[in-house]
């Protein structure tokens, strides 16, 4: 018996056509759809490096000691160390002092009025206010004021002066360049480098030899300045006079302290503000001429729908009758037929109207069987009571005119 070998299974089929595609999203393509977002993220990322490293700057503030910039004070800080002078810097002005040291106030106002008090109660050999305001002068250097107190110029540009006063300091160094806020002298001070009424410098002598220095600006201090004219020579002249010297570093996040002085609203305008006020009412008189000017004579234009005249005055007693206003309609009828009477009488118009009792005795002159109270009742008497009183008031006013007019 033989035995029979099972046939092999037939290959199995393969479905014809191109390969399946995966839909599931790959790395690769998950990067390319989110490029532009990346770089956006990085741009952003650099900005926001870039402003913190804007903000950390060390930038310091107009003549400060420790400033190398054009604008700062080290280059005076640093010949003042080269003389001997025992320079220092301090947060808190208010300390005791021995009435033979400089303290240097570059902003004076910033303290508050009870530390302005204790500077003044510790007796400094020297002071120098640099444009101090007015708290700060009535604390320290009593006496001066601030020029526009006074009604005269307050500011003067920084420019090269002759000092003309007999200070030591400004006598040895000759011209300088000073100006900023200026100040009256006093009764006590002496004021050095005037310009106008005022001066950019002060030396108020105190009891002993104690001193204030009123400065109005500190351009004279700067290191791009210092080596102008006879800057070099008046700053050390003024700071240097002490033993030793501490220069105040603000805290310039303070505020102000408010002044006792009452301001108004044209107190924060700029001087001369009403000129050029008037600079621009000149300009929009001018502009309102040109633009009000003719280029040629007034073209007519035909009107693109004849309108009956009849129309208005229809339109305007519909509105009339639906407001109810039967006194201002009557009105109306009353003025237009007294216009239309007084031409016909010979009664003259006053005031774009003719005279009640002049036009009432001509109508009756004219109508002599008519009473003159009936005629002044129709032309000028009260408003009517209902829309048949008004009707009959115009019926009347017609029959008026046409019996006046044809007697």
């Amino acid at each position: 018996m033989t035995s029979t070998a099972p046939a092999p299974a037939p290959p199995e089929e393969r479905p014809s056509g191109p390969a399946p595609t995966s839909l599931a999203p790959t790395g690769r393509g998950l990067l390319r759809r989110a490029r532009w977002y990346l770089v956006f993220l990085a741009v952003l990322l650099v900005g926001a490096v870039a402003l913190v490293s804007i903000g950390q700057d060390s930038r310091y503030p107009p003549i400060d000691p420790r400033s190398y910039d054009r604008d700062g004070a080290h280059a005076v800080y640093a010949l003042l160390e080269k003389q001997g002078v025992k320079v220092s810097t301090t947060s808190d002005p208010t300390g005791p002092a021995d009435g033979k040291d400089t303290l240097v106030l570059p902003e004076a106002d910033l303290i508050p009025p009870a530390g302005l008090r204790a500077i003044a109660a510790a007796r400094h050999g020297r002071l120098v206010l640099i444009a101090p305001g007015p708290a700060a002068l009535d604390a320290l250097a009593p006496g001066i004021r601030m020029s526009d107190d006074r009604g005269d110029l307050s500011y003067a540009r920084v420019a090269d002066s002759t000092p003309r006063c007999s200070l030591p300091e400004a006598v040895r160094a000759g011209d300088a360049e000073t100006g900023g806020v200026l100040y009256t002298s006093g009764s006590r001070g002496e004021g050095c480098y005037k310009r106008g009424y005022g001066y950019p410098l002060v030396h108020l002598p105190l009891d002993g030899d104690r001193d204030v220095i009123v400065l109005g600006s500190g351009v004279l201090l700067q290191n791009g300045e210092i080596a102008t004219t006879g800057n070099a020579s008046l700053a050390l002249g003024l700071l240097g006079s002490r033993p030793s010297l501490a220069w105040h570093l603000p805290d310039y996040s303070l505020p102000a302290p408010a002044t006792v002085h009452d301001k108004t609203l044209t107190d924060y305008f700029p001087k001369g503000w009403h000129w050029a006020l008037l600079q621009l009412f000149v300009a929009a008189a001018l502009a309102a001429i040109w633009r009000a000017r003719r280029l040629g004579p007034v073209v007519s234009e035909d009107l693109p729908v004849v309108v009956r005249a009849a129309e208005t005055t229809e339109g305007r007693a519909r509105l009339y009758r639906r407001a109810k206003a039967r006194g201002r309609a009557a009105e109306a009828l009353r003025r237009a037929a007294a216009h239309r009477l007084a031409p016909a009488l010979g009664v003259p118009l006053r005031a774009g109207a003719p005279d009640p009792d002049a036009l009432c005795a001509a109508v009756a002159d004219r109508r002599p069987e008519q009473p003159p109270g009936d005629v002044r009742a129709l032309l000028y008497g009260p408003p009517p009571i209902d829309d048949a009183a008004l009707l009959r008031l115009a019926d009347d006013l017609d029959a008026l005119e046409r019996q006046v007019r044809n007697p």
